[in-house]
Formats: structure tokens, sequence, C-alpha cells
């Protein structure tokens, strides 16, 4: 006896009012960009410059005692990592602090790291600081720039794949998705205000490569569909495609979503801000692959001629709960 989310057979009309989910997608999109454009992201250290400290110690590391003793000098956003390595003694404890860049000057000054470490010391008398690294605001600019270049060169890989692979309506399809993925994603960042580091750039590609997993089970259906109907219209071949995969698409979403809220309750800190980029995109992933992808493949249409057809197209394992 299998779980099922979903029953195998469901005949819901995804296109009966598409203009809705459609139209909401398209002022979302528009809300995310002007929020971003005032309120502007919450950028953490990696992108804003700052200095890191690296400290050692033969006491266990506590990230909220560190954390405690350096509240009181007012140095803004610090970020507390503690460093797992299997080459590490037993005894030997590291962590890495980042204090942002401070007003008035590309680093931290000497006084503010002998002041952390003086801190620092007061709680932990035995802990070294073996090195202290800065990065500058132009460092924290050319962070940015990559960033931004491999999100554009995820998405631009991505429309050259499912172009190569299916036709051209089901690139743009596919790539409209991700955009609005990503855009969404930024946009609530900005309403939470929630920190932008190099984590959440790491996660955006993350949900790039999740929505994309979605939509090409969905796309691999209809082209099946397509050769296997040929006399039904395009938007029934769509429908009749994700109620198909259905089943499929919603056990994936909800395992994945499981195991990341426990992350995100559980993992501390630390990686709360990834863990909750990658529950927002596994939503908006799973939404676009089926509201917005498909929305934009209906209304471009599709090619319905091809003289031979392939037994092996579609996705064998489409109706498989996993």
């Amino acid at each position: 006896m299998r779980l099922k989310l979903v029953p195998s057979l469901t005949k819901i009309d995804f296109f009966r009012r598409s203009y809705i989910p459609l139209g909401g997608s398209i002022i979302a999109m528009i809300v995310s960009v002007i929020l971003f454009a005032v309120v502007g992201l919450n950028y953490g250290i990696d992108f804003r410059g700052g200095t890191t400290i690296r400290t050692e110690s033969t006491q266990a590391v506590d990230v909220s005692a560190y954390r405690d003793a350096l509240q009181s000098l007012d140095l803004g956003d610090v970020s507390i990592t503690e460093v797992f390595d299997p080459n590490f003694a037993a005894d030997k404890h590291v962590t890495q602090v980042r204090i942002e860049q401070q007003e008035g000057s590309e680093s931290v000054t000497s006084e503010t790291i002998l002041a952390i470490e003086n801190a620092l010391q007061g709680f932990d008398p035995n802990i070294k600081f073996p090195s202290v690294e800065s990065v500058g605001p132009k460092v924290s600019g050319e962070l940015i720039q990559t960033a931004v270049l491999a999100v554009v060169l995820a998405i631009s890989a991505v429309l050259i794949y499912i172009w190569l692979r299916f036709e051209w309506q089901f690139s743009v399809g596919a790539v409209a998705a991700l955009v609005h993925d990503v855009v969404l994603t930024i946009g609530i960042f900005s309403i939470l205000q929630i920190k932008f580091d190099l984590a959440i750039i790491a996660a955006i590609l993350t949900i790039v490569g999740y929505s994309l997993n979605d939509t090409v089970v969905v796309f691999d259906r209809v082209r099946e569909n397509l050769r296997k109907y040929k006399k039904l219209d395009l938007r029934e071949v769509l429908n009749l495609s994700i109620n198909e995969t259905l089943s499929r698409t919603v056990m994936t979403s909800v395992t994945t979503l499981i195991a990341l809220i426990s992350l995100f309750i559980l993992g501390g800190d630390v990686i709360r801000g990834f863990v909750f980029a990658m529950i927002w995109g596994v939503i908006v992933g799973t939404y676009s692959s089926v509201f917005v992808a498909s929305n934009i493949l209906l209304r471009l249409g599709v090619k319905r001629d091809w003289s031979n057809s392939d037994p092996s197209a579609g996705t064998q394992f489409a109706n498989v709960d996993a």
C-alpha cells in the first residue's frame, strides 16, 4: 500500500481561468522589482565588505556566548560560524567571526580587532587568532557581479538546453518560469529583509535546478501526449499531461518540504536564510511549473506535425511517487 497525496487519475482543469494565476504572477513580479529598487536587499558581509577573524581554541565553541561577548561592541552585522574538518584534532575548535564593513573605513580598524580579541579572550582565555582577513568594497562589488552572472548564465544554459531538447516555445515557457521564481525569491527577501549573502545565491541556483526538473517532467509528458493524441487541442493535452504528473509533482514537493522545514526549525541561525530560500523556491517552483510554464506554452502554441513518433519520449517514471 503506497501513500498518495493526490489520486493517480485527476481531471482538474488548470486553464479554466488561466488569466488569474498568470496575471497574479506578473503583478507579483512587478511588485518584487519595485521592492528591490525601492527597499533593496539586506546584503550580508559577502556583498557589503568586512573582516573575517579566524579563532582556535581547545574549549568547545558556544556561538551564542561568542555573540553575547561581542554585542557590547556595537559592530553591526556579526556572523559566527563553527568550522568542521575531519583533519582537526579532537581538542581543536575553530570558528570564523565575520564583521561587516564599518562606516568611514574600508576595513575594520586594528583597534576594533583588538577590542574583539579582548572580548573573546574574556570569555575564553585560551582562544587564539591565527588569521585576520578583510574584504573591501571592491571585492564585495565583484562578488555581486559574479553572483548575478552565475544566475544569468544558469538561466541562459537552461534556455539552450530546453530549446535543443524540445522546441523554442517550450524553452520560452521554462525560462519564464525560472525568471518568475528568481524574481519572487528576491522580492520576498526584500520584503522580509533577511540577510542576503552568497549562501542565498547558492539557494537560488538550486531553486533554478529544482524548478527546471519539475518543468521538464511536465514538458516531457506534454511532448509524449502531443504525439499520442494528435486530434486533441493543445489545452486538452496540457491539462492531461499536468494531471498525469500531478501525483509525482506533489509528492516530490511535499517530501522535500518536510526535510527543509525540519532544517529550518532545528538547523540553527547559520543556515536558516539558505533553508528559507529553498522552502520558498520549492513552493514557487512547483507553482510556476504548472501555472506559468504551461500557460506560456499554451499561448505560444506548438508544432504538431512530427513525422516520426518517438516511443521513448516522455518521462518513464512520471507517475511514481518519490
